[in-house]
């Protein structure tokens, strides 16, 4: 991995805070290393995807050399609040809940959730390619929900455990479906493949590899592409609360990447599709 160092002098200008004297020249961070193609872990061992090359680039605008870690999603951020590392980019969606917890970067990443069934299921036919905001719920969106829920009545759910889709599909789906937590999303896809589940929800990117796959032939998209609401404005970088610098230099060198269209270039390459946040006027 390349190594970027401040100077000494700029060091300690950008990194001396009340909370953290002294000069920071490297940052440890975190990703899950199994939500493919935000992050996962290659046959070498290597945290690998869209997440890690967003890191490497912010870092190197930063001037400053990062570390990454693996560290599984349950315990994601009670570890980044005791010091095991010092951001989290791993696909996490920026939310209120979170913002007690931690403190967040501005959106690196935009993306929507969708459900996915088993074809054998013959589900009536819904409209895959709107896009249903959550914030905010109103007749014609109720309405919508309501002929989702219609069909999904007793059906088996799966998603990942301790996520913002975990939160949504229970509050949309749990009363009339049998929700199941995954620990990983690739346990997940097991089970939809294995006819084990009938479906479940994740991020719609990580549902398109599988999808193309030969496992995830024997399923399709059902339901309109979600996001807002729980998920939140966008995907962010977890802090800590007390490194308000470190999140000032991340908002700059993010800026700066969307601005000459780095993120754009790295989403296209790691999804096939734009998902980078629009340009701060």
């Amino acid at each position: 991995m390349p190594k970027h160092l401040l100077p000494i002098a700029f060091a300690a200008m950008l990194w001396t805070t009340g909370a953290h004297a002294g000069t920071r020249t490297a940052i440890t961070i975190a990703s899950e290393g199994a939500s493919p193609p935000w992050d996962s872990i290659d046959s070498n061992g290597q945290l690998v995807g869209y997440d890690i090359d967003v890191g490497k680039e912010l870092c190197r605008r930063m001037a400053i050399e990062c570390k990454f870690v693996a560290q599984d999603w349950d315990g994601i951020i009670p570890a980044l609040t005791v010091g095991k590392y010092d951001a989290i980019i791993s696909g996490m969606s920026i939310t209120e809940k979170r913002k007690k917890t931690i403190s967040f970067s501005a959106p690196y990443a935009i993306g929507t959730n969708q459900i996915v069934m088993r074809r054998d299921l013959n589900l009536p036919p819904t409209d895959i390619k709107l896009k249903l905001d959550l914030t905010g719920i109103d007749a014609g969106k109720q309405a919508i929900l309501d002929q989702l829920k219609a069909a999904l009545t007793g059906k088996n759910l799966g998603v990942l455990r301790s996520s913002n889709s975990e939160a949504v599909l229970t509050d949309l789906f749990g009363k009339v479906a049998t929700i199941r937590s995954y620990d990983s999303l690739e346990n997940l896809k097991l089970d939809l493949a294995a006819d084990r589940i009938d479906g479940g929800l994740a991020d719609y990117s990580n549902w398109k590899l599988f999808l193309d796959s030969p496992d995830g032939q024997n399923a399709a998209f059902y339901g309109p592409q979600l996001f807002g609401g729980t998920w939140g404005p966008g995907i962010g970088i977890g802090i800590r609360k007390d490194d308000g610098d470190l999140v000032e230099a991340f908002n700059k060198a993010i800026a700066g990447a969307v601005t000459d269209g780095t993120l754009k270039k790295l989403s296209l390459q790691w999804f096939g599709f734009d998902i980078s946040p629009p340009e701060t006027p």
